[in-house]
């Protein structure tokens, strides 16, 4: 479920070998000192029966790559890398429209080649 500032994901596992998880993200804009606008995002949650509690930052030109980072730090806790998420496509678009408009974002604005390294 996605409102402004806050994907909430669940899926409760339907087999004794099948995966469970229940996480929340939250974001909002900073202002970073070296790299100038970002967007911070705080998940916590329970994955697999583990709690778990994280926090990343992207700048303002790579937080559309928020979804990638997120299922990083889900695998890093505990979530299979072979998890598919494509269900949640829905509601990580609603998400990454609001992340545009808090950051003012506009289509072709360019990416820093630093951040692609």
């Amino acid at each position: 479920m996605f409102e402004p500032g806050h994907l909430h994901i669940t899926r409760v596992a339907l087999q004794p070998t099948d995966f469970s998880y229940d996480i929340h993200i939250r974001y909002e804009v900073r202002q970073a000192p070296t790299q100038g606008m970002a967007m911070h995002f705080f998940m916590d949650g329970v994955i697999n029966g583990a709690a778990f509690k994280d926090e990343f930052e992207l700048p303002k030109d790579m937080a559309y790559n928020f979804a990638s980072e997120a299922f990083h730090i889900a695998v890093k806790h505990g979530m299979p890398k072979a998890a598919d998420l494509r269900s949640m496509h829905g509601q990580y678009d609603a998400m990454f429209e609001h992340i545009r408009q808090l950051l003012d974002a506009k289509p072709g604005d360019p990416v820093k080649p630093e951040h692609l390294e």
